[in-house]
């Protein structure tokens, strides 16, 4: 819709614990501005999967991200949205799944494999330089320097319904109040980590999507990306 107003190179960051709806609008925000589309969050995911399958202790960073580096964490980008590939398989489903959600926070506190992933990412942006990413630390960490920089939250309440109501259009029974004890477990590791804690980066865009459609979010990202496009003298 505004990919003819888009510049060459822009980055457009938005961080945020989970169920915020994050991966949902990144992707609709790249489809309205003709960029690509980066879910972070599942590159942790396929970690968290690489120790399930190889029985790997989560807390050993080491360990863990050598075998994250020796797999090969890929995309596919002619999939819409991108699918996540483990050695060529598409994983993205699995990736959602419970017992992924409940070891990816630990995974994601392990210095190492921070340092693998985040490589990976800054690759990804080298590569596809008209990117929206969304993640934990995208805005504060990977892309600080990043044009455009959102910071999503809201109630968890909403967020664990959100994904209770996710997991089940996808055919999962999931119990609310065990995932809303996983979200507020998860936001407290994420939070509390060294390395990369989940923070509102400084000077980024903060929305509360609490009462927000999937709409009025997209909506209020694309009038502040084409603002701060047009500002810019980019455009």
């Amino acid at each position: 819709m505004h990919d003819d107003v888009m510049p060459s190179e822009l980055v457009i960051t938005i961080d945020g614990p989970a169920g915020t709806g994050k991966s949902t609008v990144a992707y609709r925000l790249a489809q309205c501005l003709g960029l690509e589309y980066l879910d972070t969050g599942s590159m942790y995911r396929a970690a968290a999967l690489i120790a399930i399958r190889h029985q790997l202790d989560p807390a050993d960073g080491g360990v863990l991200a050598t075998a994250v580096a020796k797999e090969a964490i890929r995309f596919d980008w002619s999939a819409s949205p991108p699918s996540i590939l483990l050695d060529g398989e598409n994983v993205s489903e699995r990736l959602r799944e419970m017992d992924v959600s409940a070891m990816v926070s630990e995974v994601a506190r392990q210095p190492a494999v921070r340092v693998v992933l985040v490589e990976q990412q800054r690759s990804i942006a080298a590569e596809h330089p008209r990117l929206v990413t969304e993640g934990r630390d995208q805005g504060s960490v990977v892309f600080p320097d990043a044009k455009v920089r959102f910071f999503l939250h809201a109630d968890p309440a909403v967020r664990a319904q959100r994904r209770v109501d996710q997991l089940a259009a996808k055919g999962s029974d999931v119990d609310l109040e065990v995932v809303i004890a996983d979200i507020e477990q998860r936001d407290h590791l994420d939070s509390t980590r060294s390395d990369g804690p989940l923070i509102r980066p400084q000077g980024a865009i903060d929305l509360d999507t609490s009462n927000m459609s999937i709409d009025e979010v997209v909506d209020a990202m694309v009038t502040r990306v084409t603002r701060a496009v047009a500002d810019s003298g980019d455009a």
